[in-house]
């Protein structure tokens, strides 16, 4: 009998699980994708002039909504602090969350979330007054940099110098706002903080173009889009929805010239683009999911131009978010 109660709630248990539909099915339901981003973020999540959200992150939504829709428009954004970000998510307010949040092991195992790839290595940096003339971090030998002890940041400092054999003169201070002001008004020739708020920090300058940031990163941060555990399909259309912009980087192809490859002799590009084979069917899309998140979305590098490249206020190098074959940490599985 103990036996028979156990099987019964066990096909309960299974059945009830399989009538809740996925995130997949209740987003065509619905007919718009609901996505958690950052409080207006230039760069990253930003209201244009029309009160369009626009930004790296905002794209990484559309991205995914047009794989589903073939329209980047069928999205709502919901913007989100760094305290309300995880509640929302959890509370199924959103149905993923592309903003800037770093993939750690707690928040991937502990909170019940999936990160779903690294769409931009961010990590602590090195900003300089461009009358400093350098342009690597290993050109600092004997600079001075406004530190704040006993922080994980110093120590990161004291690590990179240490390991490329340089010397630096620390100037201790209290706060990170403060070590900021201090190195603009000239205290120091170095300031350091992660590349986002950096970039941030910089654009807020009256006299921007005074300062460069430096390629080097020297801490993890890999940040990326999540979404809820236990949906593996919809994890896998967020998921290679970003390596779909990856791979078309990859193989050159971009939004502009992307309808001269539909005749090409690549396996790779032709499964890519929806030509060969049944792979938008196993992901439940339309076969041209891919064709069209390249064509209206572009690839990662035009999104990165786009939106934090050098001809963007941010001016970011790309450093470790350039290409594995160009020197970088980016790359994307084989589509087949």
């Amino acid at each position: 009998m103990f036996f028979l109660k156990l099987l019964l709630v066990f096909i309960f248990f299974v059945f009830t699980s399989s009538i809740k539909a996925s995130v997949l099915d209740e987003v065509k339901k619905r007919g718009y994708l609901v996505c958690g981003v950052s409080e207006p973020r230039i760069g990253f999540a930003n209201i244009d002039d029309d009160k369009n959200w626009i930004g790296f992150d905002v794209d990484m939504c559309r991205a995914v909504a047009t794989a589903i829709f073939a329209d980047p428009s069928k999205v709502e954004f919901i913007p989100t602090t760094n305290r309300s970000r995880f509640p929302i998510l959890a509370g199924e307010e959103v149905d993923m969350l592309s903003r800037i949040t770093t993939w750690t092991f707690s928040r991937d195992v502990n909170l019940g979330f999936e990160f779903t790839g690294i769409n931009f290595y961010d990590g602590q940096g090195f900003m300089v007054k461009s009358s400093l003339e350098v342009s690597s971090a290993k050109e600092l030998d004997g600079a001075s940099v406004c530190i704040i002890p006993g922080e994980t940041s110093s120590f990161n400092i004291d690590l990179f110098f240490n390991k490329n054999e340089i010397k630096y003169t620390p100037v201790p201070l209290e706060l990170n706002d403060e070590a900021f002001e201090n190195f603009i008004s000239g205290r120091c020739d170095v300031y350091s903080d992660y590349i986002t708020d950096l970039a941030n920090k910089r654009i807020s300058l009256p006299n921007s173009s005074n300062f460069n940031i430096l390629p080097e990163i020297i801490s993890k941060e890999p940040l990326g889009p999540l979404v809820r555990q236990g949906d593996d399909q919809w994890r896998d259309v967020v998921s290679w929805s970003l390596k779909v912009m990856i791979i078309a980087e990859e193989l050159n192809i971009t939004s502009i010239n992307i309808d001269n490859y539909l005749e090409s002799d690549n396996n790779e590009i032709l499964r890519l683009l929806g030509i060969v084979g049944a792979y938008g069917d196993m992901i439940e899309l339309d076969e041209k999911w891919a064709y069209n998140i390249i064509k209206q979305i572009g690839n990662y590098k035009e999104v990165f131009d786009r939106h934090l490249g050098s001809k963007t206020l941010l001016n970011l190098d790309r450093g470790l978010n350039k290409l594995y074959t160009e020197g970088g940490l980016l790359f994307a599985p084989p589509f087949r």
